[in-house]
Formats: structure tokens, sequence, C-alpha cells
């Protein structure tokens, strides 16, 4: 299965769910986090060092620091790598309502990373964006 890649179907379709777990973004080198055992939600290598995505009792247990948490929003519909637009229009949603995103497109799904403080609001505009959409022809 590919995925969605109709723009009107992804908006209309994306049913975001808001994790309870609290992440936070670290940085390691990679063979020190690798020696930790630990599972982490997601890993991008970049030149600097490895960026991990933890819980934020994942990282409190390595010593990082977690004052900065941030909620994850799945969006369930799948949506396919090749789609164009689901990103821009999601990202755009959220900064009209001054919220910072940090977006992981997976195979499946994409998620995105929210300050926690504004987890419940960036919920609410992306279901009105889905309602929105929702109401335009196809």
């Amino acid at each position: 299965m590919s995925g969605e890649t109709n723009l009107n179907s992804l908006l209309t379709n994306i049913n975001p769910v808001l994790h309870d777990e609290k992440f936070v973004f670290c940085c390691f080198d990679g063979d020190a986090f690798f020696a930790t055992g630990i599972k982490p939600k997601a890993l991008f290598y970049e030149e600097e060092g490895l960026t991990v995505v933890l819980t934020d009792k994942q990282a409190k247990q390595l010593g990082h620091d977690t004052t900065s948490t941030f909620s994850m929003l799945t969006l369930q519909v799948h949506s396919s790598l090749e789609a164009v637009g689901l990103t821009a229009a999601v990202s755009a949603a959220l900064t009209n309502a001054n919220i910072s995103a940090n977006v992981i497109a997976a195979y499946y799904h994409d998620h995105i990373f929210v300050p926690t403080n504004r987890a419940e609001e960036a919920l609410k505009v992306l279901n009105e964006l889905a309602s929105k959409n929702n109401t335009k022809p196809i």
C-alpha cells in the first residue's frame, strides 16, 4: 500500500491523535548513544551528531536537560512519502496559531512534535484544518 497523495483527501482525513508521552530532542555521538541500549522514538544522523527523540523519562535517565518537552501528534491518514502539500498545510495552520512544529514523516504517517504546553491547542488547530477542508468540494 503506497499511501494517499491527494491533498484534499489527506487533509480531510488527517485525524490527529495526541499521545500522552512527552519527548525531548537530544544529540549524541552515535556510538555513545547505542551503548545505552535505550530504544528511541526517532533517530537522524547529522554532521554534528546523532539527533535522538526520547521520552522525557529516557532523557532524564541519560542526564539530558528535559526543560523543553514536546508532545507528539500523529496524523492517522496513511500519507504517501510522495504526497505534495501535507507538511506545508499542517505547518501553515500551526504557524497561524504561533505554534512551533517539528515534523517527522515516517513510512505510514506524519508525526508532529509541538511544545507540550501547546499540544491541546495544536490538536484543535489540526482538527479545525480537517473540518475546514472537509467542507470543500472534491
